[in-house]
């Protein structure tokens, strides 16, 4: 009820909104007494298989108490002091562990981590096998060591899912990911249960900064590239879930590099029932967008806090806060540029002096609370809040003066190499008011109830979505002294020649001023079972998802919408001597618009925009097997979608703006593979490659392709380390991705236009040492004995420096009636320092 009590206003002001987000931090500290109980003790700590990983849902039982580890390994359990005590430590598919004759004083608090050896035997969802664990409902998980170890200009979990067959991005400044043909807005990303939102106006990689997911602070990672479970929300994409893990111990860990630094504290009570988990972090871009082409004075500052606290009153019950504080500042003050592009026998370069400046600036406030209470060992209820505030600004007023010229290829000629100016002279002007907030409001139940291979999963939620956003955009241009008008002005031009005295106009201009806001309700039930068939282990599961919404805005006409997804998926294990899984899924994917896709290019909103709807069906094989003594599994999937009411878009870098219109269908197909192993003992590597064939049909013009139609993908991770020196470890993860289609230039019809961007190829390479670890400490050393691990090294990001693109500047000659595609490119080689050190 403490929860509803505080969350249930729908409506708030700026000063409501930053009262509101005190008050949930003084539930926090009220949460924070410890209770004292006479005549019992505590065992606590963490659950762990032989890979020394976290192994949730383990049975702990004693003579007259019983729990379950969390997903993180984590347990807690109160037994009766002063008298001995046997303790049973046991889950399907590894060996019981039994803990005998234990006696614990009055209050007293006794930390155990014990380890499970592995059997080979099928458990719920998982099957385990002696070269690791396979999920059946197409779930991949990605340690979340390898996550904080792989190097990259944004190096955590979104930098890893780009290696992933059938994910990708031309954009190493971004955070954001293309995921089997669906653009950034149709992934779905959850933590603790919480649905993350991202900022609207962000139209630059470079203006991104920190993503949301904090790699020190995640536990447990899940990722499903389609055809997922209905308990999951309303997207057409993806699914990325984390968990924050729960500390056991005090631990301070920092981490520096050129980029930034992050310090992430872990702090437990005395009594284990209270634990916190708090990381700062700083970063600033300069070093990277400095290695661009354009020259200036940059600032791009991004800082944040993040706070995951848990509070455990009892076996059964359990509440839990997460806040998030994020102020990204990106502040350009360009300078020149000068890009050379064509061919060998005709280079052409752009020349740019600027003059003016660019400040951008999102804010973001998350907090959410989540209660927990474990009935009995088969029935679990959460009851989630969540309040999500974002504050962005664009402001920006820059002229850009250039000039278009050839360059002299002659070997023999004594100006080779220097500019010759042809007819390209002009001036551009853009300047931009942008402000937008967005309250997001959540109320959310869920439940699970399992019994004897069964489990029955529902949740309902309410959303409340309320945005103000004011738009002022405009782009001049003077060519050869006269301004140029936007095409389809409707008036007829022949200048220099004749004079031309209409009113000027942007050549782009939006103004408008919304007020929107949406009520959603949504539920969902599903149903699984596991079981057997003729000795084959079966898995399914069945389930839909329902939601209703209406959409309300000035001057708008109010508009409600209700939609059913029924989703499906099959999996099973032959009883063969090879270790094969075989997964079947689908179902009917929808997606609500949110702010960004009821906008259309004018700024103007449609609250009559329906959902896109998409039909999945995946098949996928899971093979693993011994090479060389040595653990590898095989993953290959195939899928097809088939969507309609699709709401056209445009993609220049990650902006993405909609036409508001349901005037198209699509279609996407493709097939992947992912061989993962340990080629190197000890470690974990793997080789991805991805094919993907996306098109559209607009008002039945016929199908051209998507702005997302990445045809051919591969991506390499690569551990290693020297066998003379086991503690200097290597990193290496290559990407190349085939050109997008894109960098047209405005106004111009898709279907007269569909070249493609070059293709994307990139290396990163890191290098690092371990001090102080694990399995290696330093005793000898006064001053390393401070550390728990320590480590250091380095990082060259674009290891060959190829120059990609990821949208083209068009200059405009229209003397000659021509424009020339000038290639935005992207950073180049940079060597990035690094130190972390853990206490």
């Amino acid at each position: 009820m403490l929860v509803i009590a505080v969350l249930s206003p729908v409506h708030f002001t700026e000063n409501e909104t930053l009262r509101l987000s005190k008050l949930y931090f003084l539930v926090v500290l009220t949460f924070s007494a410890t209770l004292l109980e006479a005549q019992t003790a505590t065992i606590t700590g963490v659950v762990f298989d032989e890979n020394e990983m976290p192994l949730p849902n383990v049975n702990i039982e004693s003579e007259n108490q019983g729990t379950f580890s969390d997903i993180n390994g984590f347990y807690i359990l109160e037994i009766i002091a002063d008298q001995e005590t046997t303790i049973t430590f046991s889950h399907l598919g590894n060996k019981k562990l039994v803990l005998k004759d234990l006696i614990l004083n009055t209050n007293e608090n006794y930390e155990f981590n014990p380890v499970l050896k592995n059997e080979a035997i099928l458990i719920a969802e998982v099957v385990v096998t002696p070269v690791g664990s396979r999920h059946a409902e197409g779930i991949t998980t990605i340690s979340p060591d390898m996550v904080r170890n792989i190097p990259g200009t944004n190096a955590g979990v979104e930098n890893i899912l780009k290696l992933l067959p059938g994910i990708s991005s031309n954009n190493e400044l971004s955070t954001q990911y293309m995921v089997r043909g669906g653009n950034f807005d149709e992934n779905l990303v959850y933590v603790n249960d919480i649905e993350i939102y991202r900022p609207f106006l962000i139209r630059s990689g470079q203006q991104e900064g920190l993503s949301f997911v904090n790699s020190d602070m995640v536990g447990n990672l899940q990722f499903s590239a389609g055809g997922f479970q209905a308990k999951y929300g309303d997207k057409l994409s993806s699914v990325l879930d984390i968990t924050y893990k729960t500390p056991v111990s005090f631990g301070l860990k920092i981490n520096a590099t050129r980029l930034g630094t992050s310090t992430t504290l872990e702090s437990v009570s005395k009594n284990k029932k209270l634990s916190s988990l708090t990381s700062i972090r700083s970063r600033d871009n300069s070093l990277l967008v400095n290695s661009q082409n354009t020259s200036g004075n940059y600032d791009p500052s991004f800082f944040d806090i993040q706070q995951y606290t848990t509070y455990i009153f009892s076996n059964k019950f359990r509440i839990s806060y997460l806040g998030n504080i994020a102020i990204n500042n990106y502040r350009n003050q360009p300078f020149t540029r000068q890009t050379n592009f064509g061919t060998l026998n005709d280079i052409k370069t752009l020349t740019v002096y600027y003059s003016g400046s660019e400040k951008n600036q999102y804010r973001t406030n998350l907090n959410a609370l989540k209660a927990e209470y474990q009935v009995n060992d088969k029935t679990t209820l959460k009851l989630i809040s969540s309040l999500y505030f974002n504050r962005e600004q664009e402001y920006s007023d820059v002229i850009s003066q250039y000039r278009l010229s050839e360059l002299n290829a002659g070997l023999d000629n004594d100006l080779f190499g220097e500019p010759t100016p042809i007819n390209g002279l002009a001036t551009q002007y853009n300047r931009a008011r942008n402000d937008l907030d967005a309250k997001i409001f959540n109320l959310e139940h869920k439940g699970i109830h399992s019994n004897d291979g069964k489990a029955i999963s529902w949740g309902l939620k309410y959303e409340h979505t309320n945005i103000r956003d004011q738009i002022r955009e405009s782009e001049f241009l003077d060519s050869l002294g006269y301004m140029v008008r936007p095409p389809n002005s409707g008036y007829n031009r022949n200048e220099p020649e004749i004079p031309f005295e209409a009113p000027l106009l942007p050549y782009e201009g939006i103004i408008a001023r919304n007020t929107v806001s949406s009520h959603k309700v949504s539920g969902f039930a599903q149903y699984s079972q596991r079981t057997l068939w003729k000795q084959h282990s079966i898995y399914y599961n069945i389930g839909a998802r329902v939601s209703h919404w209406v959409v309300k805005g000035n001057d708008l006409k109010n508009s409600a919408h209700t939609i059913f997804s029924p989703r499906a998926q099959f999996s099973i294990k032959p009883n063969w001597k090879k270790d094969m899984l075989f997964r079947l899924s689908g179902g009917v994917y929808q997606q609500p618009p949110l702010y960004r896709e009821l906008r259309d290019n004018n700024g103007i909103v449609h609250p009559e925009v329906e959902a896109q709807k998409s039909y999945h069906i995946v098949f996928g094989n899971q093979y693993s097997f011994k090479m060389w003594q040595r653990p590898f599994t095989l993953i290959g999937e195939a899928y097809w979608k088939k969507m309609t009411h699709v709401n056209p878009y445009t993609l220049e870098d990650v902006r993405i703006r909609y036409t508001a219109l349901n005037n198209a269908k699509a279609y996407a197909y493709g097939a992947e593979l992912r061989l993962n192993g340990a080629f190197v003992p000890g470690t974990e590597s793997w080789f991805s490659l991805g094919y993907l064939k996306t098109e559209e049909n607009i008002n039945e013009r016929g199908y051209i392709s998507r702005p997302t139609d990445q045809r051919l993908q591969v991506g390499i991770l690569f551990q290693d380390y020297m066998p003379e020196v086991p503690d200097l470890k290597m990193y290496l993860n290559l990407v190349y991705n085939t050109g997008l289609p894109g960098g047209s230039p405005s106004y111009t019809d898709p279907y007269l236009y569909q070249n493609r961007l070059r293709d994307y190829k990139r290396a990163d390479l890191g290098i690092s040492y371990i001090f102080v670890g694990a399995n290696k400490s330093n005793d000898k050393n006064a001053f390393l004995r401070i550390f728990k691990d320590l480590s250091g090294g380095f990082e060259i990001f674009n290891l060959f420096n190829n120059q990609n693109s990821i949208t083209n500047t068009w200059v405009r000659d229209l003397v000659n009636e021509q424009q020339f595609a000038v290639p935005n490119f992207m950073t180049g080689r940079i060597l990035n320092i690094k130190i972390e050190m853990r206490f």
